[in-house]
């Protein structure tokens, strides 16, 4: 008598992530990640501000969710979560956000945010909200895959991928357990320290992530410090994607009409866009 095979469900929210990189692949380019912090300065700024970055070429939004002890993030993205909390934005508005996003786009979204309002949500009630609300991946900076074991296995289950960070300082267990745990996309920090636009990022940079992208069955995409169009055509060769943030929350920050704002940050991904293809 022969025994079942039995295969591991498919993460719908891996799945589409992984189409975006391949295509962006498959045109000899890399994938473009934006940031947005959510409720920055409110709920519908924030999504306006989103779908900027949809226009200007974005493969996928990372949402932000503001938290009071954001570890790591940098005076630009604690500014920006700053003025979200001010604003009243919680992890329940942030997941509204999604869903009204949802009804505008396709674009893969992956949700950035801290442990402890997570825990806070009822783990269970907050994966069951993530998959009716259209989210596609989790980022939790401060969630260490040797200890993500049974939050993962609800992850998968509801077709909700996990997004686990890499550092330059990272040791090859801890890379090991990353590219075990993640199911979305291994997000590479290029430099140490926090998030922030850098003028220059570090020569080495080349050889750890060829290193990471060897032993990975997911896509690898480089964030932390990239500032403009030229950082990012010089990473495109080094990653299947790279993630753009605080360049563009500042952006967001300088002020004006809300139409004024998407519209400079339109432009920018734009640019951003256009630096990726002509690596």
């Amino acid at each position: 008598m022969s025994s079942a095979v039995t295969t591991p469900p498919v993460i719908a929210g891996a799945a589409r992530l992984h189409r975006a990189f391949g295509e962006r692949r498959a045109q000899g380019s890399a994938a473009l990640v934006t940031y947005v912090m959510g409720g920055d300065p409110d709920l519908g700024t924030s999504r306006a501000m989103a779908l900027a970055c949809v226009e200007g070429g974005a493969d996928v939004l990372e949402i932000g969710v503001p938290f009071s002890d954001p570890v790591a993030d940098g005076p630009v993205i604690q500014r920006a979560a700053e003025r979200a909390l001010a604003a009243g934005t919680t992890l329940t508005t942030c997941l509204d956000l999604v869903n009204a996003l949802r009804r505008d786009t396709d674009v893969p979204i992956a949700l950035m945010g801290y442990w402890n309002p997570v825990l806070a949500y009822g783990e269970e009630r907050f994966l069951e909200d993530c998959q009716e609300a259209g989210v596609d991946a989790l980022i939790v900076p401060d969630l260490l895959p040797e200890e993500a074991g049974p939050f993962g296995a609800l992850s998968r289950a509801a077709g909700v991928a996990s997004v686990f960070l890499l550092a330059p300082t990272s040791t090859a267990a801890r890379r090991a357990a990353v590219v075990g745990a993640t199911t979305g996309f291994v997000y590479f920090v290029s430099v140490t320290g926090v998030t922030g636009a850098r003028k220059e990022l570090p020569p080495e940079l080349a050889a750890q992530v060829a290193k990471v992208r060897e032993e990975s069955t997911v896509p690898v995409a480089i964030g932390f410090g990239v500032s403009g169009p030229e950082q990012a055509r010089s990473l495109a060769g080094l990653a299947d994607g790279v993630v753009v943030g605080s360049a563009i929350v500042d952006r967001i920050a300088a002020g004006g009409p809300r139409k004024a704002r998407a519209e400079r940050v339109r432009k920018f991904v734009a640019s951003l866009r256009r630096g990726l293809d002509q690596r």
